[in-house]
C-alpha cells in the first residue's frame, strides 16, 4: 500500500486525509495533539508540531512515504517542502517556500518581475518615512495568513498599535506596510505540475471590510467576463512563476480596480485555506483539486478530467447569532442546497478576531448554473 504523510490534522487538512485514503493510501499525519479531528482519521497519528521539522523528517525516514503534502496553511507548507526534499520526493524549492510565505520577499520577486505592485516597506517600529506614505495603507504581519493582525489605515494617529499589532503575530517580528489597493477582491486557484500551470477556478471573496478584513464568504464561479479573465490569467501566471512555483496547488488573492487593472495581494503556493481548494473547486468545475495535489506530491501529471458536473458553490462564515440563525432558516428553507454544516462554536460569540476565531460555517451547492 502507499504511503502519505500529511502535515496537520484540523478541519480543513482532514478533507485531504479523507481524500488521501479514498485513493487507497495508508495516511501518516503529523501535528501537535489538541483534539483534532485528524487526530482521529489518520491511519497513523504522531504527536508532533508541524514546525519540528527535522523530528518529522526523522520519523518520514522510517515509514518512507511514497508523498508528503499539506493544503490550507503556509506554516505546515513550509515542512512540507523541507521534509520532501530531505526525502528525495516531489516539491517546491526552498526559494520558492521563502518567497510564497514571506510578504515582503514576494513584494520585492513581484518588483524584480515588474509586475506591478504598491509601495511597500518592511518594518519591525514605527519610523517617519512611514508618514510620507499616501493614506489609506494596509499594514499585516510579513509571514502570517488567516486575516491575523491586518489592519487598514485611514489616520497615521493610528499607524503605530498597528504595526505593534503586527510584529507581534509575526513569527519574524517584521510587518509590512503598503499602499491599499481599491477594489474587488478575488482568488486565483492553481494547479502546477514542473513548472506549468493550470487554472481551476477563479473565486470571488467577500470580507468584513475595514479595517480587518475577515473572510465572510466566498463563491465559485466568480462572475468576471472572459475579457478580464484574459487579464487575470496573463497576470497571474507571470506572478506564478516570479515566485518559482513549479509544482502542487496555489492561491493567489488579487483585486480589480475601478480602472480594470489586475492588482496582486499575496500568493500562497499551497491550496487555498476557507474549503475553496478542498471544496468549493470541485463543487464548482467537477475538477478533482485534492486528488490533484496527492498525484503532484506523488510525482505524477494530474489528471485534468470533469468527475461532477460543474455548480455555484459557495461558503458562508457565522460571526453572529444573526448568522446561526439565518443558517438554520436557510436549512429549512433550501434543504437540498447544503452540502456541509461546521461545528458550530459559540465560545468565540463576539470575539470573532480573526479566520480562526469564526464560529463555524456552512457550504451550499446549486447544481446547473
Amino acid at each position: 500500500m502507499k504511503k502519505i504523510v500529511i502535515i496537520g490534522a484540523n478541519d480543513f487538512q482532514n478533507q485531504l486525509i479523507l481524500k488521501a485514503k479514498e485513493m487507497g493510501f495508508e495516511t501518516h499525519v503529523f501535528a501537535w495533539k489538541d483534539g483534532s479531528v485528524g487526530e482521529r482519521t489518520a491511519d497513523y497519528f504522531y504527536p508532533i508540531s508541524i514546525v519540528e521539522t527535522e523530528q518529522i523528517l526523522e520519523k518520514c525516514r522510517e515509514i518512507k512515504p511514497d508523498a508528503v503534502a499539506s493544503i490550507a496553511s503556509d506554516l505546515a507548507n513550509i515542512t512540507v517542502s523541507k521534509v520532501a526534499s530531505g526525502l528525495g520526493l516531489p516539491c517546491n524549492s526552498q526559494e520558492c517556500i521563502r518567497l510564497s510565505t514571506n510578504k515582503y520577499a514576494m513584494r520585492e520577486a513581484f518588483t524584480q518581475a515588474r509586475i506591478a505592485t504598491p509601495r511597500f516597506y518592511r518594518v519591525d517600529r514605527i519610523e517617519p518615512y512611514l508618514f510620507g506614505m499616501k493614506l489609506p495603507i494596509i499594514v499585516k504581519p510579513t509571514d502570517r495568513s488567516g486575516s491575523r493582525a491586518i489592519t487598514k489605515i485611514t489616520d497615521f494617529e493610528n499607524l503605530e498599535q498597528a504595526i505593534r499589532d503586527a510584529v507581534a503575530q509575526s513569527f519574524c517580528k517584521e510587518a509590512i506596510v503598503e499602499e491599499y489597493i481599491e477594489g474587488e477582491e478575488y482568488s486565483y486557484e492553481t494547479i502546477s505540475y514542473q513548472g506549468k500551470h493550470t487554472n481551476l477556478a477563479v473565486t470571488k471573496k467577500y470580507t468584513t471590510g475595514s479595517p480587518h478584513f475577515i473572510e465572510t464568504g466566498h463563491v465559485q464561479p466568480c462572475g468576471l467576463s472572459e475579457d478580464m479573465l484574459y487579464k487575470v490569467h496573463y497576470v497571474m501566471r507571470r506572478a506564478l512563476d516570479a515566485l518559482k512555483i513549479t509544482d502542487g496547488a496555489s492561491h493567489g488573492e488579487f483585486k480589480i480596480t475601478p480602472d480594470g487593472n489586475v492588482r496582486i495581494i499575496e500568493i500562497g503556493s499551497r491550496m487555498g485555506g476557507d474549503c475553496i481548494g478542498s471544496d468549493l473547486v470541485f463543487l464548482s468545475t467537477g475538477y478533482d483539486f485534492m486528488e490533484m495535489v496527492i498525484d503532484v506530491a506523488c510525482g505524477k501529471e494530474p489528471k485534468l478530467v470533469r468527475k461532477a458536473d460543474p455548480g455555484r458553490a459557495e461558503i458562508k462564515f457565522l460571526f453572529t447569532m444573526e448568522d446561526v440563525e439565518e443558517l438554520h432558516a436557510f436549512e429549512k428553507e433550501n434543504p437540498e442546497e447544503i452540502y456541509r454544516i461546521s461545528e458550530i462554536d459559540l465560545s468565540n460569540l463576539g470575539k470573532v478576531t480573526d479566520s480562526s476565531t469564526r464560529l463555524g460555517y456552512y457550504i451550499t451547492l446549486k447544481r446547473g448554473e
